[in-house]
């Protein structure tokens, strides 16, 4: 007996140390690997204002006028209604220099997938809404709906209910829902592009 606890007592430090190994291992396999789509999941990354979805920032340009500012953004608001993914009925509709107000409808395309004999898209359609003074400017992105699949079936969406929260995301925020994910990627990533371009127009990058 006393040969036995004697074994079992320098057993003990090898035992602890395979379980520390063995929990050590459990931890790291569990850990979740880095989410491709955590920028699109974050809890109001479409975010609603009364209801309706939209997106605003407010950009600065230290050293601007409000002049300035107004005629970089309508020199680039005029020359995106005549890029290559608009669909033709694009304008700007609102020019106002006195109040340093600007305004854009566009209709143009999201492209989800395009390769050969497939090509996956869908019309876009938003306002960009621009409030402007001295060193800084307001910029809101509303009023978003989507016409999909034109040529066979099409579909009409509202981004109220089609790319918020509560329709293209689980509860647990961990994944978007597979139908409704592609508009809520493309849109997010779209909105980005033009508030980062605006930015470095008139900050002169």
């Amino acid at each position: 007996m006393k040969q036995f606890l004697m074994t079992l007592l320098m057993l003990m430090p090898l035992l602890a140390s395979a379980q520390d190994n063995t929990w050590e291992r459990i931890e790291v396999e569990e850990q979740p690997a880095d989410n491709p789509d955590a920028k699109y999941l974050v809890p109001d990354a479409v975010p609603e204002v009364d209801g309706k979805v939209v997106f605003q920032t407010t950009l600065y340009a230290e050293g601007k006028t409000a002049d300035e500012i107004y005629d970089i953004l309508l020199q680039q608001l005029t020359k995106m209604t005549t890029e290559p993914n608009q669909i033709g009925s694009s304008a700007v509709v609102l020019q106002d220099r006195e109040n340093h107000e600007l305004g854009a409808a566009y209709h143009e395309w999201l492209v989800f997938k395009d390769k050969m004999l497939s090509l996956d898209r869908t019309q876009f359609n938003f306002t960009i809404r621009v409030k402007i003074r001295d060193g800084a400017c307001d910029v809101a992105i509303q009023n978003i709906t989507y016409d999909y699949d034109l040529q066979r079936k099409p579909e009409h969406y509202t981004a109220e209910k089609w790319i918020t929260d509560k329709y293209a995301v689980n509860k647990k925020h961990t994944k978007l829902y597979p139908i409704t994910a592609k508009f809520r990627r493309k849109t997010i990533d779209r909105k980005d592009f033009i508030f980062n371009k605006f930015n470095s127009l008139i900050n002169g990058k």
